[in-house]
């Protein structure tokens, strides 16, 4: 098969679409190359429809390969890659979302999207091209697809926008934001950012939208090319002699007086019972229809009548089923300090909403190591951390509790990045800090309860945050056959979540937006929706963080008192080898001495000292300065002898430090022997008299010796002053090297 090749501009560079290269089986395979960045995207689908299922089997992999970055890496024994990153679901998941809205409503068939990164260059990134390649794999495929639709990442570098920055130019944007969708239309939208507003994101889409439109253009003209024939989806439709019964007995009254109340759960109550009342009407009004399960059909049919009478009753008469305002969030409470030993926590409730979000604060050495294949070789770190568990008791329903699904990890990280912008660098603040929300209950939008919650509980822990950040989840609901004629929901509920075209989540402080998520049923909305769902979205974020500041208004001044201490202060670089010691014997005897000591030392000289004993700190601090510190002529220490010679003792003043008290700087009279005087073990106050050129230390015990006895001038006064200066040692403190590679080491007991 001969290989088939279209490129695109985007940006200052080119993305190239190859086909026919790699002979899989998929129905529809494109390799998509950046740079040397480079990415396999499959698309396959079953011939037929699953049974029994109400939603669109989609499932998409975004695979990492080691090899793609020169890597070898994972245990002694286990060398293959294992289960997918954080990092990679959370790139699977923006695919996922991209292209889920783009496939015929009711479609049936399995459909399995695989993207793998076979190259990376370090420059280019590959999420981005696994988007774009995705499509044109269905593009060009026979599976039933509405789309192409593309992808691009937008960066503001010292106030330039950029398309598709490369990573030293993402280190210096102020945003990180992702769209995906046509040059008319925004299906889905990812971004964290710097504090940023309403109208540079809104601008930011806008330039997105003009690239959008050209890799769109470009899947097109190559699915001209060398695309297959569509095949006909296989749709599952609701039997139309069951509909028209279900809407028969389904009289506006009834809906009413069933959905539109303020409890959730007499809500949920009303509607099953409603429903049971509508499927017992249809099955005893139609009998058997031969081929047609009545009462599952009748069933799907309730949905599908309760959904679109609200969304025409929000349409046309502002109408909400709790009776809110379009514009209005739910009764807000907030409580911080709740549990006793933690080191920060509290309690977010919104609504039937309610997130429990706990701190944890640790030692540098507790970060989190990244082993991705986008790290580099020595690894990285992260010192922020939140995780999200959204247990079966939330929501009312028996669920085994498991390992995170994709679901809870998007969460995580989308509360992880509206709030890590905020959090002071490890100059100012050394600590590693752990989240944990533990939804509750959950009646729609938890991940923003979850970022309200983790600052609440950051304030509660002593954190010293720049900014207080809130969120607030909106809704849409929209004419689908006249798309201008639409209305934004602010804090939706879960039914509004269900029952809407839109999930668009924003976080951000008073002043700006840290992180957007936007997820849509539609095939796409316009930039102007977009951006009255922003505008909508801020005063009802500045609203929540008014709550917030009801229960706590600024960080505590002191820390939990079961939260550990860290004493940070600078050594010069070339001394971490004599703090650490041949082998680690140093610093493995300054924390057997000091317990419950942590102590992590960076590569610039940066030294942290984590403890919860005040005591055991201060003595490992003190420890280490002395090891690193420099005698200076003039200084006086209480030292302890080490070693006898004829011609004086040798005092260590510091640790590893000795010098040289000659047997005539002893004693205010003559010394006959140095035995009579001091023996090894020994304390004794000294002075440093000089330091000669070779850097040995002079030192004399005169000026704290006591005065001389008559007794003492006298047996002394026939011995000679002078004494012969024996061979000076020069094994004067413990050895070098033996520290550990990377940029921090780390001891605990």
């Amino acid at each position: 098969m001969d290989s088939k090749k279209i490129s695109c501009q985007v940006g200052e560079s080119q993305i190239v679409f190859e086909y026919g290269k790699l002979h899989t089986q998929a129905n529809g395979s494109v390799i998509a190359r950046l740079g040397d960045t480079v990415v396999l995207a499959t698309a396959v689908m079953s011939n037929k429809a699953r049974e029994g299922i109400d939603f669109f089997p989609l499932l998409v992999d975004y695979e990492e390969r080691l090899y793609a970055a020169g890597k070898i890496k994972g245990s002694r024994w286990i060398k293959r890659e294992g289960r997918a990153t954080d990092d990679a679901i959370l790139k699977g998941r923006v695919i996922d979302r991209t292209l889920r809205p783009m496939f015929p409503e009711g479609m049936r068939n399995d459909v399995q999207i695989v993207a793998t990164v076979l190259s990376i260059d370090g420059v280019n990134e590959p999420d981005i091209l696994a988007v774009n390649a995705a499509s044109m794999a269905l593009a060009i495929s026979n599976i039933p697809y509405d789309g192409p639709v593309a992808g691009v990442r937008v960066g503001k570098v010292e106030g330039q926008y950029v398309v598709n920055p490369t990573h030293e130019q993402q280190d210096k944007s102020t945003m990180d934001l992702v769209v995906c969708g046509t040059g008319e239309h925004v299906i889905m939208v990812e971004m964290g950012a710097k504090l940023v507003t309403e109208n540079e994101i809104v601008e930011a889409v806008k330039v997105a939208q003009k690239h959008l439109g050209n890799l769109v253009d470009c899947q097109k003209d190559f699915a001209k090319q060398i695309g297959k024939a569509k095949t006909e989806p296989i749709i599952k439709k609701l039997n139309e002699q069951v509909l028209v019964k279900v809407k028969e007995f389904l009289t506006s009254e009834k809906i009413d007086s069933a959905v539109y109340v303020k409890s959730k759960e007499l809500r949920e109550e009303n509607i099953e019972k409603l429903t049971d009342e509508a499927v017992m009407f249809a099955v005893s009004a139609l009998g058997d229809i031969e081929g047609v399960k009545v009462k599952d059909e009748a069933e799907d049919a309730v949905d599908k009548v309760l959904k679109k009478y609200q969304q025409k009753q929000i349409l046309e008469k502002d109408k909400r089923v709790d009776g809110r305002a379009l514009n209005e969030t739910r009764p807000i409470t907030c409580e911080v300090g709740i549990l006793p030993r933690t080191h920060g926590s509290a309690l977010f409730t919104r609504g039937e909403t309610q997130a429990l979000t706990t701190v944890t604060l640790g030692s540098p050495g507790d970060e989190q190591m990244l082993d991705g294949m986008e790290d580099p070789l020595d690894g990285r770190t992260k010192r922020y951390i939140h995780h999200y568990n959204f247990p079966g008791y939330s929501v009312g329903e028996v669920s085994p509790i498991r390992g995170p699904g994709r679901r809870e990890i998007g969460h995580g990280a989308l509360a992880e990045r509206a709030v890590e912008v905020v959090v002071p660098g490890k100059e100012e603040f050394p600590y590693t800090l752990r989240l944990v929300s533990e939804i509750m209950s959950s009646n729609g939008s938890t991940s923003m309860a979850s970022t309200c919650g983790s600052t609440l509980a950051l304030m509660d822990a002593g954190v010293p945050i720049k900014h207080i950040i809130g969120g607030c989840a909106m809704g849409l609901v929209m004419d689908e056959s006249d798309t201008s004629k639409f209305k934004v929901l602010t804090d939706i509920a879960g039914i509004e979540d269900f029952n809407g075209h839109m999930d668009f989540k924003v976080t951000g402080s008073e002043e700006g937006v840290t992180a957007l998520q936007l997820d849509i049923k539609v095939k796409g909305l316009t930039a102007e929706i977009l951006e009255q769902a922003l505008n909508q979205a801020k005063p009802a974020r500045i609203h929540i963080i008014s709550k917030m500041k009801e229960a706590i208004s600024a960080p505590r001044a002191e820390m939990s008192p079961y939260a550990p201490r860290i004493t940070s202060f600078k050594i010069k670089p070339d001394k971490i080898r004599e703090v650490i010691g041949s082998g680690g014997k140093t610093i493995n005897e300054i924390i057997a001495n000091c317990p419950g000591v942590k102590i992590d030392i960076e590569d610039d000289g940066l030294v942290m000292v984590t403890s919860s004993d005040a005591e055991s700190a201060k003595k490992a601090v003190e420890w280490i300065q002395n090891i690193v510190k420099e005698v200076e002529a003039g200084e006086v220490y209480d030292g302890k002898v080490t070693r006898l010679m004829d011609f004086g003792a040798f005092v260590e003043v510091l640790p590893g430090k000795e010098g040289l008290v000659h047997i005539s700087q002893l004693a205010n009279y003559r010394v006959g022997r140095v035995e009579d005087v001091v023996k090894i073990g020994d304390a004794i106050k000294v002075q440093v008299s000089e330091i000669d050129d070779q850097g040995r230390i002079n030192l004399t015990h005169k000026p704290f010796a006591p005065a001389a006895t008559p007794e003492q001038l006298a047996a002394s006064a026939g011995h000679d002053d002078f004494r012969p200066r024996g061979p000076r040692s020069a094994g004067h403190g413990g050895g070098h090297g033996g520290h550990s590679r990377g940029p921090r080491r780390s001891f605990d007991r």
